[in-house]
């Protein structure tokens, strides 16, 4: 339901009424791959202002299974938290195995990259296990391509299926009370992007996705392949989530667009790495001249961490490899990004987006935002590459593990 529309922009504010609670629009999701947000609890994620987090269907799938936790009552119980959940469908994480991976009309056959034992994920079977998991809102299965670095053959070939599995997606879904969400693909491609948004917004889905973005695409692309989906969902009062999407800045530019809804794993992996996302910017906690700084991260955010420690015992951590470091920048950035979310939505339900907005690049570290240090580069653009095939290229299949995969591969 939308509750109000700016006058100067395609953002809009809205309510997303599920079963186990009412999400707040715009509004980004932290990341729970395996039924956890890195580090944190449900009562901490609820304190950061967390209003539905993702869990994502292929880890679940493969660890600990998803009958599994059917019979510990769904992952809400499973993992003990009480408010919304989405769950992915797990073509990323498919498509992403790379060589480790096949696809055809049936669907995909994949090696696990735990152990190289073979899978078949269909659209029938993604609905089957996500019905099993018991999320608010499931997620249609779909075939997402690198968006720059595929040829607008592969792109149509991938959005043609994806339409085809969206079908068969719909038509196996069934459990009561779940939504269900479409995803639009297209690439980088603007005709294509209004194709798939035609054809998914004509499907009786609860929600429309806009996948195959935020991966090897420059912003410039991405806001293109944004505005020439919502111009073909105009009028459509559905919630828009783009996928995997999660700099301030790129959220900002994306919310005024006219998407509604936003998750990524970003803000916890940079924490890992000691990068604090402040107002203004960022800060590398590895730097040298934290050492000595007592004030907090982000003297404007109120999360536990500004409270009470200082940049000097972070960065003190981080040299240490102590494990509290990344858990406390994690709480910190996680808050930083539902607080920026938060003066969002307020700014579109006052009518100030518009006088705001400056303020609100600013915040969001956007370009021309002055340095908040020597290292610390607050106005860089986020690290691209994130839809490159991660479980192969990064070896993480081993000696025999990896010859059972390869030789799996080589029959097929």
């Amino acid at each position: 339901m939308i509750t109000a529309q700016d006058k100067s922009s395609r953002a809009r504010a809205g309510e997303l009424r599920l079963g186990h609670g009412v999400v707040q629009t715009p509004d980004f999701m932290p990341v729970g791959t395996n039924a956890t947000v890195k580090s944190l609890d449900p009562e901490e994620l609820k304190a950061l202002g967390a209003q539905i987090i993702l869990a994502n269907t292929y880890h679940l799938y493969l660890r600990p299974g998803h009958e599994r936790v059917q019979r510990f009552g769904g992952l809400h119980e499973f993992m003990q938290w009480d408010r919304p959940i989405l769950t992915d469908s797990g073509g990323f994480q498919v498509v992403s195995l790379g060589p480790l991976m096949r696809i055809n009309e049936e669907g995909a056959k994949f090696s696990s990259h735990l152990d190289g034992s073979m899978h078949l994920f269909t659209p029938e079977r993604s609905i089957e296990v996500q019905q099993a998991l018991g999320p608010d809102i499931a997620v249609a299965f779909d075939q997402p391509v690198m968006p720059e670095g595929s040829t607008d053959r592969e792109v149509r070939r991938a959005m043609d299926r994806t339409h085809r599995w969206a079908v068969r997606s719909l038509r196996a879904h069934s459990r009561p009370g779940q939504a269900l969400f479409g995803i639009a693909q297209g690439g980088i491609n603007p005709e294509l992007r209004a194709e798939s948004a035609t054809y998914i917004r004509s499907l009786p889905f609860d929600g429309i996705n806009l996948g195959g973005l935020a991966g090897d695409e420059t912003p410039e692309q991405r806001n293109t392949a944004i505005d020439a989906t919502v111009t073909a969902l105009e009028g459509d009062l559905r919630v828009r989530y783009l996928m995997g999407l999660g700099s301030p800045v790129d959220l900002l530019e994306a919310v005024l667009r006219g998407v509604d809804l936003f998750d990524s794993v970003l803000p916890a992996r940079v924490a890992r790495n000691g990068q604090a996302w402040v107002t203004g910017g960022r800060l590398n906690l590895r730097n040298a001249r934290h050492l000595d700084e007592q004030e907090p991260v982000d003297a404007q955010c109120d999360c536990s961490t500004c409270r009470r420690f200082s940049r000097a015992y972070l960065a003190h951590l981080f040299r240490a490899e102590e494990l509290l470091a990344y858990r406390l920048l994690t709480i910190h950035n996680l808050r930083h990004m539902s607080a920026f979310m938060g003066e969002v939505r307020r700014a579109i339900a006052s009518g100030t987006l518009a006088a705001e907005l400056p303020r609100l690049r600013a915040a969001a570290g956007g370009p021309g935002t002055p340095r908040l240090g020597a290292g610390d580069e607050p106005g860089a653009v986020p690290e691209r590459g994130a839809m490159q095939p991660r479980y192969a290229a990064a070896g993480r299949l081993r000696g025999a593990q990896q010859k059972r995969a390869v030789a799996s591969e080589d029959k097929e």
